[in-house]
This record gives structure tokens, sequence and C-alpha cells, in this order.
């Protein structure tokens, strides 16, 4: 076993309450938690308060819980063209629609403390600073107790970022929503206006409008998804728009009013103002590493705009403290904060210095229909200085597309034209977000474009779009016409 250099030193001879404290029971902290247990390691989590983190209880679950109602009403509304008539007037009940949401994040977080129980995790409810290197300090209601541990492990997350706009100072506000009030929203706002048109914005632009809001979205950038496939943002702004919503791209929010009946948000396009009225407000800009209060700088922990500074394997410039997930700032995704928290917790417990790989990470976005990517964007490659080639089929001839109805949507390849290695895949259509592991695995194993023609897709389904797509970029594809 490879020593580190702090089981080498005096310290290590020390008595600690615990072996590992992980700061943070979200999906970086927990899995990192249980992990380090079943390596060995005697652990604790910390966390202020709901297991599960942001994602488990605002974020990733209860908005996709959101989504799936609202895409089983719009599949009720439209089921006429499957052949299937419903007799009477359909409509939804909202409260049944949150009281589902709230029942799978309960069930959810509990398993997250079944598995603690199991795993024999330690949870500590409370807030978290640091005292030294070894010890922290948590309090909780006036009540305050210290840990101390051989190593520890930030996982504290983000919070919401509210941008400096007017109108939106002092706090919270009647009628102003961030995520977090929006998969809690008590009722389906009439007019409600989205500044941001990222991941969180669209996706409850997509919501909202489903379940009868007249929603616009004000983007600040020249396309909504700003950080994905210009092929994937030109083809979600269609689709968006074609169900209702609004999209004002290359436009900001210049400040927000209330009258007695509604917001009134002044949006700038270039040169030209206009005002829009809206019941609610949601603002949807992005989210800031968590770092508040921590002491960092007590222990001399380095920090940055984006977060916590790490190496490769998850330390700190601090040997025994590492940092995993949205605190550090390198991709605020929960699956990335997993991934990274089975990274500390082998380093920390082994002593070891396991790198993580941050090649191939897919992007999901969980619109109707959904948008999935990993890997280069056809920009990236060619800004890299990639000699590139792009194949790209529709869903749209496919036998699968057409007997289930989802017909919308694209799958491209973004490849290497020597040597034909796969260098990003980008998805629009039912399903993509399952879909798009065959590529992360593509781009994860360096494959070719010659191997992935190779491999038989089965017929009929979504994934032969996959398989055509890798064609075109040989302009060999079978069915495009």
């Amino acid at each position: 076993m490879v020593q580190t250099k702090e089981q080498a030193s005096p310290m290590a001879q020390e008595k600690f309450d615990t072996d590992i404290v992980v700061i943070g029971g979200g999906p970086g902290g927990y899995v990192c938690a249980i992990r380090a247990a079943q390596l060995g390691a005697k652990v604790t989590v910390v966390e202020k308060e709901y297991l599960g983190g942001t994602c488990l209880n605002w974020g990733c679950i209860p908005s996709k819980a959101l989504i799936a109602s609202a895409d089983a009403y719009q599949s009720v509304l439209h089921s006429n063209a499957m052949g299937v008539k419903i007799d009477g007037k359909v409509s939804f009940d909202f409260d049944t629609i949150t009281s589902r949401k709230d029942k799978i994040v309960t069930t959810l977080r509990g398993g997250v403390g079944i598995l603690f129980k199991k795993n024999g995790v330690t949870h500590v409810e409370g807030t978290a600073k640091f005292v030294d290197k070894n010890t922290i300090e948590v309090e909780k209601d006036g009540k305050k107790q210290k840990i101390s541990a051989r190593n520890f492990i930030v996982a504290t997350g983000s919070t919401i970022i509210v941008p400096k706009i007017p109108g939106l100072e002092g706090g919270q506000k009647d009628g102003i929503w961030t995520s977090d009030d929006a998969v809690m929203a008590p009722f389906v706002p009439k007019k409600l206006v989205i500044v941001g048109g990222g991941v969180i914005g669209v996706e409850f632009a997509y919501v909202f409008n489903a379940l009868g809001s007249d929603v616009t979205v004000v983007e600040m950038m020249p396309k909504i998804i700003p950080m994905m496939d210009e092929d994937c943002s030109t083809e979600l702004g269609k689709l968006l728009t074609r169900q209702g919503v609004k999209i004002m791209t290359g436009s900001a929010v210049e400040k927000l009013t209330k009258n007695k009946k509604a917001w009134k948000v002044a949006v700038k396009s270039g040169t030209k103002e206009e005002s829009l009225d809206a019941d609610v407000v949601l603002v949807a800009v992005g989210r800031r590493a968590f770092t508040d209060n921590l002491n960092l700088e007590k222990i001399g922990v380095k920090t940055s705009r984006t977060g916590i500074d790490v190496g490769e394997d998850m330390r700190t410039n601090v040997d025994n403290i590492f940092a995993i997930g949205d605190v550090n700032g390198i991709i605020q995704l929960a699956h990335v904060a997993s991934y990274q928290g089975t990274v500390a917790a082998e380093n920390a417990v082994r002593g070891g210095s396991r790198k993580a790989d941050h090649k191939a990470i897919p992007n999901c976005i969980y619109t109707v229909p959904e948008v999935a990517s990993v890997g280069l964007t056809e920009g990236q490659a060619k800004e890299q200085g990639y000699d590139v080639t792009v194949g790209k089929f529709m869903f749209r001839p496919l036998g699968k597309a057409m007997a289930s109805g989802h017909q919308d949507g694209f799958v491209k390849i973004v490849a290497e034209k020597k040597y034909g290695e796969v260098l990003g895949v980008h998805m629009v259509g039912h399903g993509v977000t399952d879909m798009i592991h065959q590529a992360v695995v593509a781009i994860k194993l360096e494959a070719t474009v010659e191997v992935m023609v190779d491999t038989i897709h089965a017929h009929p389904t979504m994934s032969e779009a996959v398989l055509e797509a890798y064609e075109d970029t040989h302009g060999m594809a079978i069915h495009k016409a």
C-alpha cells in the first residue's frame, strides 16, 4: 500500500473520533461516504439539512418528477394522434402532481439513510466549520460539538446565483422564484418570465408551458443552452417555440418592478427595449460553489473564483482535505460529484493517487424532447485544431420513431477525420439521456467511427439513428435520403 505523507507523519499516531468526515450529504457526499465505508473506513457525514442534497431534494429528482407529470398530461392531450380517444375534458390536479413529487423525494431521501445504516456510516445533523486541519465544529440549534478525523472530504455543493438586477435586491420576494422555489411551486402561474436559458431555465420552461403557463425565456447569450453543440441549441429552441414557449436570446433583463397586478420585466435586446408582464419571475442563471462559513482560509485551503482548488486526485493543497462535486467548480453535475466521490474515497482510505478522468462526461437536459451530449462540440473540436468530420441523422425516418410517435430530433457525431476517433456525440430526441451512454463508452475507450459502425444496433430502435450518424461521417448512411 502506498503511504501518503499524512499517514507517515506523527499525526497518524494520534487518536481521532473517526477516520473520515464528509461535509455534505448530496450525491457527491453520500456516495463518497458509502464507498469509503465499503473500503473499511469509519465514516461520519455532516449534513446541515436533508440527505441527498440539492439534487435529490430541490434539483434533479423533483424537477424530473414534474417533467414526467407534464409530459403525461401532454401525451393525453395529444392522444388522438395515436388513435386513443378520451371522452370528456382532460385536466390535471397540481396538488396531486406535487404530492407525487414529494413522495418520490422523501422515499429516496429515506433510502440514503437506510444505505448509511447498512454500511455503518454515522450521520450528524448540523453546519460544519473547520477549527484546524483535523477538527471541525458542528452546530445545530445552538448546540456545538467537535469532531476530529484523519481526513476530511468537503462536498458542500453549490448555491443559487441571484444576478444584480434592480428589483431583485433584498432577498426573497413574492412572485420571484429561484429553482428551489419552482420545484415547490404552490401554483401554476398564468404568465412566467424565466431569466436564463440554460439547463434549469429550459427544463422549467417545458414544465410550466406544458401545464398552461404563458412562458418567456430571456437569455443573454445568442442561443439557449449555450454550453451545448450549436445544432442542439437550435433544434431545442425550434421545438420549444413550436410548443408555445417564447424565447428571447441575445437579451438582458434590465430591471424588475412590481405593481398591484404583476411584475414588469424590462428587457433589452440590442437597441430594442420592451416590457414583459409576469405573475412570477423565475431566476435561473446558474449556481456557485458553496464554501460559506467553512473557515477554509483558517486552515490554508486554497480557493478560486470557481470554488475549492483540487488536483486530479481531488486533494486540496492541504494533504488530508479533499473537495468533490460542485464545490470544486470543475463541472456542476450530480453524476460527476458521485464519480469524484469514489475517487476521493479511494485516495483518502488507501492513501492512493487515483486520478479523476473528466474526458467522457454525459450532459443531459430533460426537456421533452431531451438533449444529451458527451465530448467535444463541433465548435470546440475545430478550436482545438482537429480536422473534423461530422455525421448527422434525424430520428424522423426511423421505424421505431414513427411507431412510437417520437420523430423529433437527431443524432450528431463529431469525429477526427484522419483516424476516425470519436470526439463528441450530441443528441436531441426522445430518450436520448439514456441513449447517450453508448457514446460515453466510445469516447472513454477512444473508439473510432469504424469500430462503432461495426457494432450491431438492434432494429427497430431509436438507437439506430446513432449507427446511421456514424455511417454519415463517411457519407454512407443507408437510410439518409
